[in-house]
């Protein structure tokens, strides 16, 4: 358990076949504002066009009915 604690994935067998996993629990943890802010400081400048040009060329934007 020690070691699940600690991030460790377990391979859970029958008979030598495995059979499921043993995965730790991803715990969400509180980051403070400042650190929030200080981590997207740094964070590349969006370029809002070229997001909306890529969004509109992945995304079918048709409004007739598929049928």
């Amino acid at each position: 358990m020690r070691e699940l604690d600690q991030g460790e994935t377990f391979i859970v067998t029958r008979n030598g076949i495995p059979v499921g996993e043993l995965t730790p629990l991803r715990r969400h943890r509180f980051l403070p504002a400042e650190a929030a802010v200080e981590f997207f400081r740094t964070a590349p400048r969006i370029n809002y066009q070229q997001l909306r040009a890529d969004l509109d060329a992945a995304a079918d934007q048709d409004p007739t009915p598929r049928g």
